[in-house]
């Protein structure tokens, strides 16, 4: 029997296994451990492989920053391709994000599709709903990989346009976002959606849109999400149907030599809030 390796089924393993934390890897240079030495690219090299290795027995998910690495440039590109390369040969049951908020005409989104998905091998990518399920088709049509449209975020000012009322009745253009991915374009099961931590009626709002469909909760841990509310407001129905995601909080929970252990314990505690335990 073949196995699902679709978005939900591979998400939906992860949860009955006790495993619920989308780890950001988000590797700023000047936060890297004096522990570790070599050349700047050696020493990002070697945090992320020790902070892949230290959180994985509670990760559903490894997201990547594609601009922390892009930032490096060629060297920082080949970086990428290698760590996403070497998570999937450790842990091929994980989820590998691809957080690079793409989004433009078809044409140049068939390329970029076929560079996240094919020549950096990421399982998902997350992007910008802006130009329409048209402009998207060449992400949405790839029933082997899943794609994160960008719906409610937390970031400062990101109200500026996502909380405009469109439609009649008229909804939040995030809501209206969260119903059409989940109504209409989710045709294959390789959807999800974004929902930001420090605002969890905004997230009751889009889990009710969006049914069972996964939402990517962004903003707990440093910029201060409130877990509890987010829990009650954004699990699904039948599921956990989160993708709840720690960056900084893990990433760097010590500059010390001991950053691989406390990252280990920082992610173990956030995995026992989110099972319940």
């Amino acid at each position: 029997m073949v196995e699902d390796r679709s978005l939900p089924a591979r998400l939906a393993r992860s949860w009955r296994s006790g495993r619920f934390v989308c780890i950001g890897l988000d590797p700023d240079e000047s936060r890297i451990p004096e522990a570790l030495h070599g050349t700047g690219i050696q020493r990002v090299d070697g945090f992320c492989r020790e902070i892949v290795a230290a959180t994985a027995p509670f990760a559903s998910a490894f997201k990547l920053n594609s601009a922390f690495f892009e930032r490096m440039g060629a060297e920082g590109a080949r970086l990428l391709e290698d760590l996403i390369g070497h998570i999937r040969a450790q842990h091929p049951d994980r989820l590998i994000i691809l957080d690079a908020k793409r989004g433009d005409i078809g044409s140049t989104n068939r390329s970029y599709a076929e560079a996240i998905f094919d020549v950096l091998g990421a399982d998902v990518a997350t992007v910008h709903p802006y130009m329409g399920r048209a402009s998207l088709a060449p992400f949405l049509e790839r029933s082997d990989r899943g794609v994160i449209v960008m719906a409610a975020n937390s970031a400062v000012g990101a109200g500026e346009f996502q909380d405009l009322l469109v439609g009649q009745p008229p909804v939040p253009l995030y809501e209206h976002i969260g119903r059409v991915v989940a109504q209409e374009w989710n045709g294959l099961g390789n959807c999800a959606v974004t929902a930001g931590a420090t605002e969890p009626e905004k997230l009751a709002r889009l889990r009710r849109a969006v049914g069972e469909m996964p939402i990517l909760l962004l903003g707990l841990g440093a910029q201060g999400g409130d877990l509890a509310a987010c829990l009650r407001a954004g699990r699904a129905p039948e599921s956990f149907g989160l993708i709840p995601n720690s960056s900084r909080a893990i990433l760097y929970a010590s500059s010390g030599p001991d950053f691989a252990q406390a990252a280990h314990e920082a992610a173990r505690r956030f995995n026992d809030q989110l099972s319940g335990s």
